[in-house]
């Protein structure tokens, strides 16, 4: 069969106006965070991504306190020039267990303890719990919003056990955090993400129903920049590429040092863990293969508590699979990186 071919393009007036933006077809994010530097990194690549539309930013403490996360994430939207996203307050403390921090690597403040004179302050934070409005946005945009969290789960938990309809009421779920071969990067065995709250990790990859794709600690640190590319990024001379330059200063020391080099997974580069699943998101050709499996969460090893668990072998007979990222178009993401500081 003959398949028509389209109408020539010199069959429409040559002054036919230009169709304004349509807006409902941009896709609708909610992003969640503890913002640490490659928390701030992805916020920043979803601003800059022309399809996204950010209808609000939720914070969790993690990387650092729960009022410095509130602080970082208004910073980075006074850099992005985008103050009109409102910003919301959530969990402050894990499910269970003891609160651990990052600070080691991303500073006290979670942004590498660079003086902010100018930043906003926490007065500029919305008054409504970031739960209540997790759940108010899934009911009013059913179907259609993605879920990117990259920080603990503490806030989709607490959603889930308020509202139970609330993981069928999203489009999908993009997640930072867990193991898909138990290295871990805070325990042996942990991704920090995950570790800094255990069971809010276990109650969302048990009990979330819409599709979730997790980007794990390894498969960030297979998907590393180089050096050279990273210097030529932060020295692009802008605003935002000076600002990344700073904020990330303080843990580069430690990146590009021998002992980080042997702890990481496939050696020397540049790593924005939360980057990984902000651009997964965005674009879905930028995961080029993904492992299709059932996962939950170890909550009682003295070894393994927080580690992500692959159910390779349907031993726990669920059909929520997810699917684990294991594959990443460079060429791509480095686009949506640069696109980030521009």
């Amino acid at each position: 069969a003959v398949v028509p071919a389209d109408p020539p393009c010199c069959a429409m007036p040559h002054d036919h106006p230009k169709k304004p933006h349509d807006h409902s077809k941009k896709q609708k994010f909610l992003i969640d965070v503890d913002c640490g530097t490659d928390d701030a990194q992805a916020i920043m690549m979803a601003l800059a991504a022309p399809a996204v539309k950010v209808l609000a930013i939720t914070c969790v403490a993690g990387n650092t306190s729960l009022d410095n996360v509130c602080k970082n994430v208004l910073r980075v939207l006074k850099v992005c020039d985008r103050n009109e996203i409102p910003v919301y307050r959530g969990a402050d403390t894990p499910i269970l267990g003891i609160r651990i921090h990052a600070s080691d690597f991303h500073g006290k403040d979670g942004l590498g303890d660079v003086p902010d004179p100018t930043a906003p302050g926490i007065e500029n934070i919305q008054k409504e719990h970031a739960v209540d409005m997790m759940i108010k946005l899934a009911n009013k945009h059913e179907g259609k919003l993605t879920l990117i969290a990259t920080g603990p789960l503490t806030n989709l938990a607490l959603a889930l056990r308020m509202d139970p309809t609330f993981p069928k009421k999203l489009k999908d779920l993009y997640i930072m955090g867990g193991n898909m071969e138990s290295r871990g990067n805070t325990t042996a065995c942990g991704e920090f993400n995950f570790v800094a709250d255990p069971e809010a990790a276990f109650m969302v990859l048990n009990d979330f129903t819409c599709p979730i794709y997790i980007a794990t600690w390894e498969h960030t640190c297979r998907s590393k920049l180089s050096w050279d590319w990273y210097d030529q990024w932060v020295n692009m001379g802008t605003e935002k590429a000076t600002f990344i330059k700073n904020i990330y200063a303080k843990s580069m020391q430690y990146s590009r040092s021998e002992k980080e080099v042997k702890e990481m997974v496939s050696g020397a580069g540049f790593v924005s863990c939360d980057s990984y699943a902000m651009a997964a998101a965005i674009d879905k050709s930028t995961l080029t293969s993904s492992i299709e499996t059932v996962v939950t969460v170890e909550l009682n090893g003295k070894f393994t508590r927080g580690m992500m668990v692959l159910d390779l072998i349907d031993e726990l007979k669920r059909t929520n699979k997810a699917f684990v990222m294991n594959g990443c178009d460079m060429e791509k993401f480095k686009v949506l990186m640069e696109n980030s500081v521009k």
